[in-house]
């Protein structure tokens, strides 16, 4: 008897399902019961999709999709409907998937019967859908929405097997889950939920051909239902033995399957007998590839973050914290998008004479090429440090270095098409004096807490950034860091972030600065303010560390400072007072610097109580330095400084020149241009007075912090 003639008498129709084409062939019995004339057709998929109820057409597709994936027959029954949604008949579907040798990942092929069965219901009528479908089913989507949200959000494998070990499933929650790893010809246990410790221990590290289900399950990349204790017995004889105390009477062990490639196993555990229903494998399913595709993410992130840790501990090196007098600390903050590692730099140079060098640096851009350029950067920054050069002959190299880098791609550009520039500031440090010779290449400036908590930022000389024109003039400039001062360098991810200029920026930093108590005689003192410094920008940088997040992360950030021990106090002498003393030079060629000077006195007077002495000492301070540079040959060198207790303090003002030519007094007429400077002092000074020196003279004035606005008067040359 032929096979038609058993399919017609059985009335069992034939469908064949190309799915890359989406074209479906039936015979005569098969378009009989679709409604259509019993002959044989071809049909589209809309069309055939057409033919069915639409709630069962989309739970057969889901039955097809998971026994594809399982490689078993996929049952389904479904309701036919005519043109006007009447339902004529109920059909019982069995589908397989056609496997001839080819390629059947991305061009499946499927065949299948279809057979009418009694109707559970009058035709012509839409019945209620059964309660697998209604409610059972409105949870086991909301679960999944959840599982897949959670497990995206996981970026690590620990936060994975978290996520994993939570999973409440809808009607039949697992009481035991376990995730198996492949790899290398062995099966590793790496995560484990509703076991004590050492219940395990015979599954953490086993070869890959032992009879056990997960190792099965990895092989063979199929799923695995044991619906019984005797099922796992009869299966794995000798296994059973080492789980039969959980207690545990139905298991499912599913293969986590990333771009076609099996990874491991996911083993749920059930106390209580599971059928495994299409719908309850459908979620086990989608869970396992959900996890799969989570633990994939999670261990490319750890790779990535393991890679990018040991770039940054060769890139970032730690700071000495044995330097005599001094104390130094260090922050590397990347950005929050792709790659972990910018063109953000600090260094720290042994030189010879018992000095060292800091440096800190930017290179443009924050992908892998100024990652790259920092690196070679930062090498030969070192070794033109350690050849004893003075800090402008370093920076001059090393702009040569990065132009040359720049050009190595022929006409406009690099080797990668893509010409960087870097800015950077050096300081050479003698610990033993505290002077500093600072050389900048287009760097934010340094700041300098000083010992009383105000912070100013300190204008240096300085030239273009690194790589923009090879032969480029560094001009240095020289500072002394006091006992009990700081010094803090940072490139311009902490001070513009969040919106700010530098102007903003700074007055936000100098906040911090001035709030935050600094222990000299704690460890970690610097510690705790380079921590408050980044948490102002970024929020907490550990786990540890309470505030508000502020995680804006636009910049990469390099932060180092350098404090230099106060000086211990004589014996039964009184607490000492913290003068704010700060030094300018003002070159001749540098008329321009007059303005940086005029707002390196208003900020050393920030919180004096009286606008208008404030004003009168910017004022003064003009006169004086303009004085020096219009009438003399040499540089002008202010120095300021606030004493005194609170309430009674006195700032003071010298300048300093070369010249032995005094000041004297004059009258000018209306349409003089100068002349006025001492008759400013004389109405505007507490006192006032100039001091003839060796080689030079010094000018200086004093206000008097809650003193009246004196008269006028001329105290004269002292």
């Amino acid at each position: 008897m032929r096979t038609e003639d058993v399919l017609t008498a059985t009335a069992t129709g034939v469908w064949y399902w190309d799915r890359a084409s989406d074209v479906v062939t039936v015979d005569a019995e098969a378009a009989r019961l679709l409604g259509l004339p019993a002959a044989p057709a071809r049909l589209t998929e809309s069309a055939l999709r057409a033919r069915f109820y639409p709630a069962d057409y989309i739970e057969m597709s889901g039955v097809i999709t998971l026994a594809l994936a399982e490689d078993t027959l996929a049952e389904s029954r479904m309701r036919v409907v005519d043109e006007e949604g009447r339902v004529l008949r109920t059909v019982r579907s069995r589908t397989r998937q056609v496997n001839d040798g080819g390629d059947v990942t991305n061009d499946v092929r499927l065949v299948g019967t279809l057979q009418e069965v009694p109707e559970s219901h009058p035709a012509g009528t839409y019945p209620e859908a059964p309660a697998v479908t209604g409610e059972w089913r409105r949870h086991r989507e909301a679960f999944l929405l959840d599982a897949g949200r959670a497990l995206a959000e996981a970026r690590s494998t620990s936060e994975v097997l978290r996520v994993a070990a939570t999973l409440s499933m809808p009607g039949f929650e697992p009481s035991g889950l376990a995730v198996f790893l492949g790899e290398a010809g062995r099966v590793r246990l790496i995560g484990l939920h509703g076991y004590g410790p050492g219940d395990m221990d015979a599954f953490l590290d086993v070869p890959m051909d032992r009879p056990y289900p997960a190792n099965e399950v990895i092989r063979t990349g199929r799923a695995l239902y044991l619906s019984a204790p005797e099922d796992y017995q009869r299966r794995f004889p000798e296994v059973y033995p080492l789980i039969r105390r959980f207690s545990r009477r139905s298991w499912a062990f599913l293969p986590l399957i990333n771009a076609g490639r099996t990874i491991g196993a996911w083993m749920a555990g059930f106390s209580v007998p599971v059928a495994f229903t299409p719908d309850e494998r459908s979620v086990l399913t989608t869970v396992a590839r959900m996890l799969a595709q989570a633990l994939s993410r999670a261990s490319a992130h750890d790779s990535e973050r393991e890679l990018v840790g040991g770039i940054q501990r060769s890139m970032m090196p730690t700071v000495r914290p044995d330097i005599p007098g001094m104390s130094v600390a260090a922050r590397y903050v990347p950005t929050g998008g792709g790659l972990e590692v910018g063109g953000d730099w600090y260094d720290m140079i042994p030189l010879p004479n018992e000095k060292l060098a800091l440096v800190i640096g930017d290179v443009q851009g924050h992908d892998v090429r100024a990652a790259g350029l920092m690196g070679q950067l930062r090498i030969a920054l070192r070794a033109y440090a350690s050849e004893g050069h003075h800090p402008d002959a370093v920076l001059s190299r090393a702009s040569r270095f990065l132009a040359g880098i720049n050009g190595d791609g022929g006409e406009g550009g690099d080797a990668a098409g893509d010409p960087r520039f870097a800015t950077c500031l050096y300081i050479e440090v003698c610990p033993s004096s505290g002077s500093l010779v600072i050389a900048r290449a287009g760097h934010p400036d340094p700041a300098i807490r000083l010992s009383d908590g105000t912070m100013l930022v300190r204008p240096t000389a300085g030239g273009l950034p690194l790589g923009i024109v090879p032969d480029t003039d560094y001009p240095t400039t020289r500072i002394v860091l006091e006992p009990g001062e700081t010094m803090m360098v940072c490139t311009d991810g902490l001070i513009e972030t969040g919106g700010h200029d530098l102007e903003t920026g700074w007055s936000r930093l100098r906040s911090v600065v001035e709030e935050q108590e600094l222990d000299h005689e704690a460890e970690d003192g610097l510690e705790k303010l380079a921590d408050a410094l980044v948490q102002a920008v970024h929020g907490p940088p550990s786990h540890h560390m309470t505030g508000p997040l502020i995680d804006r992360r636009e910049d990469d950030i390099a932060l180092l400072l350098l404090r230099r021990d106060p000086l211990p106090p004589y014996p039964g002498a009184p607490p000492a007072a913290h003068p704010r003393r700060t030094v300018l030079t003002i070159a001749q060629a540098e008329p321009e610097r007059i303005a940086e000077a005029r707002q390196h006195v208003r900020d050393l007077m920030h919180d004096w109580p009286d606008e208008d002495q404030r004003d009168s000492a910017v004022l003064m301070v003009s006169e004086m330095i303009t004085n020096v540079l219009v009438h003399t040959d040499g540089d002008a060198v202010l120095v300021a400084e606030i004493s005194g207790p609170p309430g009674r303090r006195c700032v003071r003002v010298d300048v300093a020149d070369s010249s032995d030519e005094l000041p004297h007094p004059r009258h000018p007429g209306e349409l003089a241009s100068s002349g006025r400077g001492l008759v400013l002092m004389e109405l505007l000074a507490g006192a006032w007075g100039v001091d003839p020196r060796g080689e030079g003279k010094n000018i200086w004035f004093e206000l008097y912090e809650g003193a009246p606005r004196p008269a006028a008067g001329f105290e004269g040359v002292t």
